[in-house]
């Protein structure tokens, strides 16, 4: 098994912050220092230290979504000690991470999990995983600002792909708008926004691919049903 996979499926980060850490020297195979990428490796002879810490693959696969709350970051753990989503999951003993990010004062669904091949799925651009958001926006979008949208902006220089958006309804100063996309861009839809002229004053992620927040109260938590792993497994 390739070093990066069994770091993953170990429940200690993703796929690919575990190739970041195999690159920064921070992982040991039987005392050694590794850091050639795609290093294969025995699970069951072959000692594996990240930090030396030895690390030891989870006995089940953990998947939870939660509404995220406002205020809180995405993060294991934060240098400026704000409040992280995982002080939100009580009961779970196993060490779980989130599937990608939310912004502090962004809410919504986010998926946390042990399981590393679903985190790179769920996250890697190939798989076109759309994320669905509702966003009240300064103003109303004309049928040309949404047209810009759709199509794709330029942000750093580079193109967004295609993307979903809808006006769900309108006010006098602002209105409400569906969009999804299905890259993950950093402050993606709010940057895009903004780019259109028309700033997110507050976005909440409701769906990621087939797994939708429904009626999860905001803070709350489940653990995912059967048909919502069979989705994840089937990606």
């Amino acid at each position: 098994m390739r070093l990066q996979k069994y770091m993953a499926q170990c429940g200690l980060a993703s796929r690919r912050k575990s190739e970041k850490m195999i690159s920064q020297g921070l992982v040991k195979i039987n005392g050694k220092v590794v850091t050639k990428l795609g290093t294969t490796i025995n699970p069951k002879i072959d000692i594996i230290k990240v930090n030396n810490k030895t690390i030891k693959m989870e006995s089940r696969n953990i998947y939870i979504m939660l509404n995220k709350p406002s205020r809180y970051v995405t993060t294991l753990s934060d240098e400026q000690d704000r409040k992280i989503v995982t002080d939100l999951i009580e009961g779970v003993k196993e060490r779980i991470f989130p599937v990608g990010r939310l912004d502090m004062d962004t809410t919504g669904l986010l998926l946390l999990t042990n399981d590393g091949d679903i985190t790179y799925k769920l996250t890697h651009p190939s798989q076109e995983i759309e994320k669905r958001y509702i966003a009240i926006v300064d103003g109303t979008p004309n049928r040309k600002e949404l047209e810009r949208f759709r199509k794709g902006l330029f942000l750093d220089g580079r193109k967004t792909a295609p993307a979903r958006v809808k006006i769900l309804k309108n006010f006098t100063e602002d209105s409400i708008l569906e969009i999804g996309i299905h890259e993950g861009r950093n402050r993606q839809v709010k940057r895009m926004c903004s780019t259109i002229g028309h700033p997110v004053k507050k976005l909440k992620r409701i769906a990621l691919g087939e797994l939708e927040l429904g009626d999860l109260r905001n803070g709350n938590w489940r653990y995912l049903n059967s048909r919502e792993i069979e989705y994840l497994n089937k990606l």
